[in-house]
């Protein structure tokens, strides 16, 4: 009987271990992602390829650009709008920098600004950021074949994947341009001080600085009897008698025949002084009004203000009271007292250089701050005007930033209003070594030529044109503005603190540790 034998092997056996599964080829390394951009597009690098093009790279970037506001409803870009960003945004793509799947996402290509402005106002020194494609050469040339001439970009520099032209801004230099005769409290005079002549001996019928020739004073404009006194002689006896009806119509004095009364003749003259014609009185000079006894209408002679060292001290004054942090929210709009938001730091605010522009002087005010409201810089110089025009006191500034207040300033018309730079001093001491300068030292012959060019001509011109400022300064009283008559109305005094008994308490100014709001 046949058995069969199982052998089993031992763990001590000598036999030779059952040979190893060949190697699998390792699967191919993945390429790393660009810390640039997770949206780097490289080209087939395929010898072989006819469709061959040149690698190029998303890169993050600063644009250093200028504009003039005129026409525009603002920097932000704003659906409906013509702004600023969607001009830039489309000269981007149609330049190359951005692809069409990113076209109209700003998201996509991390777009940021450095700040924003205000309908009609313009920048000098605007800086914006973000990813684009910017590596083939006469990028910037194409960008600006682009765009319309009142918007120039000067170039761009690399920055780090982590900046921000809105986050690492320090802070901003604004510049608002006003004419020196706005400071004159006999240039222009409030619309409520020519009605009141009215009947009067000193009876005014236009302001003649004014491209709209009075219109806005209403009341004085348009068809208006006058009866007409004289003395006639009957009989060898004076005889006073009325005789004859008149009619004022856009600041002429009509006969009842329709001709126009040659004893009156209006005449305009061009010094940013408030001229206005008087009919008939007697020859008296005084708050820039001018009459002649002569009954001619001529005028005689006129109020001369100049920004001198005096009026320059005294404004200086007024605009420092805005220096340091306060609550500054009667200086915009929606923005409540108890908003962290309404806190701003203001580093300086000077006017010590006087302009020639298109023939008028201008003051030139410069205010440097961390970030600002939404008009709050024309507010700011609106008050510190009517200040300067009214004799309100100084310390009514102080009022208006008190937080518990509520406070009506006036705003000063934007075309006067620029963005002159933007500071990074902060990202540029930390990259100093491995990145450049975000500064417009670089620039700074190309920006003072498109200011010179643009900005200061259209400010000009727009104030010789539309009088915008001097219509303005016909509204800037204690009638339109009843807040200027604040500390008299709740009994506060002079430096700003209510007195005993007044209903309003006494509420100092709010410092607080500089902070960085945008």
């Amino acid at each position: 009987m046949d058995e069969s034998i199982t052998t089993t092997t031992s763990p001590s056996s000598s036999s030779p271990p059952p040979p190893p599964p060949p190697p699998e080829e390792p699967e191919p390394k993945k390429l790393k992602m660009s810390t640039t951009t997770s949206d780097d597009e490289t080209t087939n690098t395929d010898p072989n390829s006819i469709d061959r093009k040149p690698r190029y790279k998303r890169r993050k970037i600063a644009i250093f650009l200028a504009y003039c506001g005129v026409g525009y409803q603002g920097m932000q870009k704003n659906p409906g709008a013509k702004t600023i960003e969607a001009d830039l945004e489309e000269a981007l793509f149609q330049s190359g920098g951005i692809p069409e799947p990113d076209r109209g996402n700003p998201k996509r290509f991390d777009w940021a600004r450095s700040a924003r402005t205000d309908k009609g106002v313009s920048a000098v020194g605007q800086v914006v950021s973000g990813r684009f494609y910017v590596d083939p050469p006469g990028f910037i040339d194409r960008l600006n074949s682009h765009l319309p001439d009142q918007i120039r970009v000067f170039g761009f520099k690399r920055v780090t994947n982590s900046f921000s032209s809105k986050k690492f801004c320090d802070r901003r230099r604004y510049v608002y341009l006003i004419p020196v005769f706005a400071l004159d409290s006999n240039a222009h005079p409030d619309r409520e001080s020519v009605l009141a002549s009215l009947g009067s001996e000193n009876e005014l019928s236009k302001c003649l600085e004014c491209p709209d020739r009075g219109r806005k004073v209403l009341g004085v404009m348009g068809k208006r009897k006058i009866i007409e006194s004289k003395t006639l002689e009957v009989d060898g006896i004076d005889v006073v008698a009325q005789t004859e009806t008149t009619e004022i119509e856009s600041g002429f004095v009509l006969n009842n025949d329709g001709t126009e009364n040659e004893n009156v003749e209006l005449e305009s003259k061009a010094s940013g002084v408030e001229v206005l014609a008087e009919i008939g009185g007697s020859e008296e000079v005084g708050s820039g009004l001018v009459q002649n006894s002569n009954g001619d209408g001529k005028a005689g002679k006129k109020s001369v203000f100049s920004y001198g060292e005096k009026e320059k001290e005294k404004f200086n004054r007024i605009l420092g009271r805005y220096v340091g942090t306060h609550n500054f929210h009667n200086f915009t709009t929606r923005t409540k007292a108890e908003d962290p938001a309404a806190k701003r730091f203001i580093i300086s605010f000077d006017a010590n250089t006087v302009v020639n522009v298109e023939g008028v002087d201008f003051v030139k005010c410069e205010v440097v701050g961390q970030s600002f409201m939404l008009h709050q810089i024309r507010k700011m110089v609106g008050l510190a005007v009517a200040v300067m025009r009214t004799g309100a006191p100084e310390s009514l500034i102080d009022v208006a930033l008190q937080k518990d207040v509520n406070f009506t300033a006036p705003t000063a018309p934007e075309v006067g209003l620029y963005l002159d730079e933007c500071f990074f001093t902060s990202y540029n001491q930390k990259w100093k070594d491995t990145h450049e300068e975000i500064s417009m030292k670089d620039y700074a012959e190309e920006a003072e030529d498109f200011k010179m060019k643009q900005i200061y001509p259209h400010i000009g011109s727009t104030e010789l044109k539309e009088g915008s400022v001097g219509i303005w300064l016909h509204s800037l009283n204690h009638r339109n503005y009843p807040d200027l008559n604040y500390l008299e109305a709740n009994k506060v005094g002079n430096n700003g603190l209510a007195e005993e008994s007044a209903a309003v308490p006494s509420v100092p100014v709010e410092s607080a540790p500089i902070e960085s709001v945008a």
